[in-house]
């Protein structure tokens, strides 16, 4: 299976998130990444190569131009106040205040996010572009005839929104890739997140759509971050009516649930025969995960990959979340072994 993979994801390295009341040490770090990498050529899964520049065209498909122009000038307008520490928000526009961009860095950051672990960095901005021509890259193999890629992304991606970022989350590589896909010629594109946490962005991003069909196993948002979205009810909105699919699972739960509400997914896609699928790859749902509350183990991922090689689809899998360090590589190669296994 070819990798696309940038060391630029280095680039991006936040000293400290908000959780539990106190700043931390960011989960979400480069070692995750170079972790994978390392397990994939191990492993001899294929050919790694570096991404090809699409530019920020595709990325405006996707996010709106303001919210990609703050992002490029965030860190100017952060140390330009004398800062020279991460970029973190101080408060959020809620229900009753006035949706309006202020003009102070501060008051952009609020207005651009939804969470205080998300830090912008001196190289956030490369190390997201980067993460971008990444998946684009991925997404292009598929169009030249490539049947799996997978786009090693760091920063993931699946939290952010047209015009808002947080979960670790700037911009959201595997809805980049999936309207690439389309604006390709691709008819119809499903996107299945396995990542232990909901996929806001991407279902924010497509809810109204019939195009593009998101189905997302994930921890129920009533206990679970990032809360605010994720619930069965949730099934799209318009034209995109039925074509949303949450399937939330309580805190504890097992391999067998997880793969009881990963068959009904796939048999969801399945129906709907896209001509690509993209994966959210995270593999956070693993028991030792220290931030999630999942059961699944190493061997389980070859079945993941498995079931989901079964659907026969060109398939491009996208990093996101992940942060058993010492485990990542595996259980991500698992995966990729599992559903290459099907089309061998």
């Amino acid at each position: 299976m070819l990798t696309i993979y940038s060391d630029d994801h280095r680039l991006h390295h936040g000293q400290g998130e908000l959780n539990n009341g106190q700043l931390q040490p960011c989960v979400e770090f480069p070692a995750r990444a170079d972790n994978v990498l390392a397990a994939v050529r191990e492993a001899q899964l294929g050919e790694v190569i570096a991404p090809d520049d699409f530019g920020l065209d595709p990325v405006r498909r996707v996010h709106s131009p303001r919210f990609v122009e703050f992002l490029e000038q965030a860190w100017g307008l952060w140390t330009a106040e004398g800062r020279s520490c991460d970029a973190l928000p101080l408060n959020w526009p809620v229900r009753g205040m006035r949706q309006i961009e202020p003009d102070y860095i501060d008051g952009k950051l609020g207005y651009f996010s939804f969470d205080a672990g998300t830090p912008i960095t001196a190289g956030t901005w490369t190390a997201i572009t980067a993460g971008a021509n990444v998946a684009l890259t991925g997404a292009a193999k598929l169009l030249d005839g490539e049947r799996d890629a997978f786009s090693l992304c760091r920063p993931p991606g699946h939290h952010a929104a047209a015009d808002y970022y947080g979960g670790y989350c700037f911009f959201n590589n595997a809805a980049i890739a999936a309207q690439y896909l389309r604006d390709q010629g691709a008819s119809r594109v499903a996107i299945l997140d396995v990542d232990y946490h909901h996929g806001n962005g991407t279902q924010s991003i497509f809810y109204d759509r019939d195009d593009v069909m998101f189905v997302s196993i994930h921890a129920d948002p009533r206990q679970e971050y990032p809360y605010f979205l994720g619930r069965a009810d949730e099934i799209g909105d318009g034209p995109g009516a039925g074509y949303n699919l949450n399937l939330p699972l309580p805190w504890q739960s097992s391999a067998d649930d997880w793969f009881a509400a990963l068959a009904t997914g796939l048999q969801r896609i399945s129906g709907y025969a896209p001509d690509y699928l993209v994966v959210s790859l995270g593999v956070d749902t693993f028991i030792d995960d220290p931030i999630s509350q999942f059961r699944l183990k190493t061997d389980d991922y070859l079945e993941v990959g498995k079931r989901i090689g079964e659907l026969g689809l060109p398939t491009l899998f996208v990093m996101e979340g992940g942060y058993a360090v010492a485990n990542i590589g595996g259980n991500v190669v698992n995966v990729l072994r599992g559903a290459a296994a099907q089309k061998a």
